[in-house]
C-alpha cells in the first residue's frame, strides 16, 4: 500500500497501480501499451510503468522529420504519440501512464497539467526551482528541458507519458531540435544537486501523481511488460 493516508482511501477515490520495469525496448513497450489499452475494461487498474529505453529517438505523429538533424547511429521511431521527436536513453526515468480519462474525470488538456505539476513538486523537494510554460509542453528549469511529454488518448484513455532527465549522456539531444525547437537547452537532476537514483525519484513521481490524482498507489511486484495479464487485474 502507498505511503498515503489508507484512512483517506475510499472505493471511489481509485488507484495506481505502479510497475518498475527496468531497462525495455521501446517498441516492446509501446506494443504493450496499446494491447493493455485496447484489453482493458471498466475494472482494470489504472498503471504507471516506470522504466528506462536504451538509446532512440521517438517522432511524434505531427513529428517532422527536418527536426532530426544527425540521429547517426540511434535508431529513430515513428511513435503514435503527440508532440515532435526526443531522445530517451539509460538514466532517464520514463513515466507512462495509463488512465481511464473517464473514470478519472479528466481532459487532456488537465492530464498535461497534472504530469508537469507532479514533476514541478518533485524538483521542489530539492529545492529546484521549476516550471511549465504555456507555449511548450513539458518541465523547464532555467529555460533548460528537464521533462518532455507526449500522449495519446485510445478508448478513452491514456497512453504514454513524460520523461525525466536524472543521470544520464545528453549529447544525442544536440543532434535534434528537441521538441522541435532549436537550439533548445537541456539538463538533468544530477547536474542541478538532486537525486538520480531511479527507484527513489520513481516512487517519489508516483507519489506526487496519485496525489494529484487523488488516488492510493502501490508497487507491483511484477518487473515485466504486462503484455500478457489479465487485463482485469485484481
Amino acid at each position: 500500500m502507498s505511503p498515503l493516508s489508507e484512512a483517506a482511501a475510499t472505493p471511489e477515490s481509485g488507484r495506481l497501480l505502479v510497475k518498475q520495469l527496468g531497462l525495455q525496448p521501446y517498441e516492446a513497450v509501446w506494443r504493450a501499451m496499446r494491447e493493455y489499452t485496447d484489453r482493458r475494461d471498466p475494472s482494470s487498474p489504472d498503471q504507471l510503468w516506470l522504466l528506462q529505453h536504451p538509446p532512440v529517438f521517438t517522432l511524434g505523429q505531427a513529428g517532422r522529420p527536418e527536426h532530426l538533424l544527425d540521429p547517426g547511429e540511434i535508431p529513430v521511431i515513428h511513435t503514435d504519440r503527440g508532440g515532435q521527436v526526443t531522445y530517451h536513453g539509460p538514466g532517464q526515468l520514463i513515466a507512462y501512464l495509463l488512465l481511464d480519462l473517464r473514470r478519472a474525470r479528466l481532459g487532456i488538456r488537465a492530464l498535461v497539467s497534472l504530469l508537469e505539476q507532479a514533476v514541478v513538486d518533485l524538483l521542489a523537494e530539492h529545492r529546484i526551482q521549476a516550471r511549465a510554460r504555456t507555449d511548450a509542453l513539458g518541465v523547464y528549469v532555467d529555460e533548460r528541458k528537464i521533462a518532455a511529454l507526449g500522449l495519446r488518448v485510445r478508448r478513452g484513455c491514456s497512453l504514454h507519458g513524460l520523461s525525466l532527465n536524472l543521470d544520464m549522456d545528453l549529447e544525442p539531444f544536440g543532434r535534434i531540435n528537441p521538441c522541435g525547437y532549436p537550439g533548445l537547452a537541456v539538463t538533468q537532476l544530477a547536474d542541478l544537486g538532486g537525486p538520480s537514483d531511479m527507484l527513489t525519484v520513481g516512487r517519489a513521481l508516483s507519489r506526487h501523481l496519485a496525489a494529484g490524482l487523488g488516488y492510493t498507489w502501490e508497487i507491483s511486484d511484477t518487473h515485466t511488460i504486462p503484455a500478457c495479464e489479465p487485463a482485469h487485474e485484481r
